[in-house]
């Protein structure tokens, strides 16, 4: 719940900033300097990238996180049996010793979108975000392909 208020905020920040920006830009394409249109034009650019960036994020959060509860709904979701940092994070090293297990599930049904879910939270218990992420879009294809 903390990570989805944190989400929340966060992208209700970084909108504030673009309309800002936005604003921003339009003042200095109104300008008659060269320069100054040339930076309104930069500025009308970058809020459209951070725009699709928050938008592109935010998507993905939900999938995932939807994925995750109908995983939990049916069961499949892993049985945590680390024992917990003060952070709350799981213990790295039991639960390296419990990736194999998901890995193999991969190996064995590639074209399992709940494989591939079970894989992204053994990374991400790991400290993988990076392959994670990789492994929850490719959960998320292939969900979205059944469908």
């Amino acid at each position: 719940m903390k990570g989805r208020i944190a989400a929340i905020v966060m992208a209700a920040l970084l909108l504030v900033y673009l309309v800002f920006s936005f604003q921003y830009a339009l003042l200095l394409l109104g300008s008659a300097e060269g320069v100054a249109k040339a930076m309104g034009v930069a500025l009308l650019v970058l809020p459209l990238v951070g725009g699709w960036a928050l938008a592109v994020e935010l998507v993905f959060g939900v999938r995932a996180e939807r994925l995750t509860r109908k995983l939990d709904a049916e069961g499949g979701l892993p049985v945590e049996n680390a024992p917990l940092s003060p952070s709350g994070r799981p213990d790295r090293t039991i639960a390296d010793e419990e990736f194999p297990l998901y890995k193999a599930e991969v190996e064995n049904d590639p074209e399992s979108w709940r494989a591939w879910l079970r894989l992204a939270l053994a990374y991400d218990a790991s400290g993988d975000r990076r392959r994670a992420r990789w492994a929850t879009r490719r959960a998320i294809r292939l969900e979205r392909a059944t469908a």
